[in-house]
This record gives structure tokens, sequence and C-alpha cells, in this order.
């Protein structure tokens, strides 16, 4: 897979409710000892984003992320701009997530996402 391809299969995987498919979307794109970390969270396995995800998405039902900007990738790094919609379509605030990509396999082994748009100077 492309990398743009890992992250929108990776994306796939925040909207998924069933527990046993959204580890299987996360197995597919994240090494065995990947690590998640945003504001809120940090998971050190594909286990433990997965019961990260499930936790949340009772409260956003019919939630999905969505990648909306190109990737931006040198050395095995790469940034992205995502949002979250809601179940009826209505954005949530939008973020930003670097990840890390795994030399041989080309997976996902590190993810650190920001939320909302910079601040600016003042």
């Amino acid at each position: 897979m492309t990398p743009e391809e890992v992250i929108d299969v990776y994306a796939t995987a925040w909207g998924e409710t069933d527990a046993a498919e959204r580890m299987r979307i996360l197995e597919s794109v994240l090494t065995a000892d990947a690590t998640y970390t945003d504001p809120r969270v940090y998971a050190a396995s594909p286990g433990e984003l997965s019961d990260q995800i499930g936790r949340i998405l009772p409260d956003r039902p019919g939630a999905r992320v969505l990648r909306i900007s190109a990737v931006d990738m040198h050395h095995g790094k790469a940034r992205f701009a995502w949002h979250m919609l809601k179940g009826d379509g209505t954005p949530l605030p939008a973020g930003i997530d670097i990840v890390e990509f795994e030399e041989t396999t080309g997976k996902l082994k590190s993810i650190l996402g920001f939320f909302g748009p910079l601040a600016e100077l003042e």
C-alpha cells in the first residue's frame, strides 16, 4: 500500500463500531508495538488504540474520520490533516497527525495527533 492508502485505511478504524473489525483494520496498518498519542490519551498497542476508539464512538454515533490534505512525507515520517464528521455530516474540529512508518513493512509505528488549528502569535 502507498502511504496515503495506509493512512486512509487507518482513518476508517475511527468510525468502525465492531471491535473485531476495528482491530482487524488496525492490525493491517499498524505495527504490533505501534503507539498513539493525542492530548487525551496514550496507547501503546493497536489493542489499546482500538479500546480508546471504542470508548469515544458511542458519544459520536455514525462518526467517521476523513483525511483532508495531501500526505507530506520525508524520511519515513509524514503529516496530514483530518477532520471527524458526525453521523449527520456535521464536521467536528479538525486536526493534524504526524506519523512514522516502519521501514520494511510500510505500516505505521507511531501516531501523534493534535486537535484544532495552531494558535496565532500574540
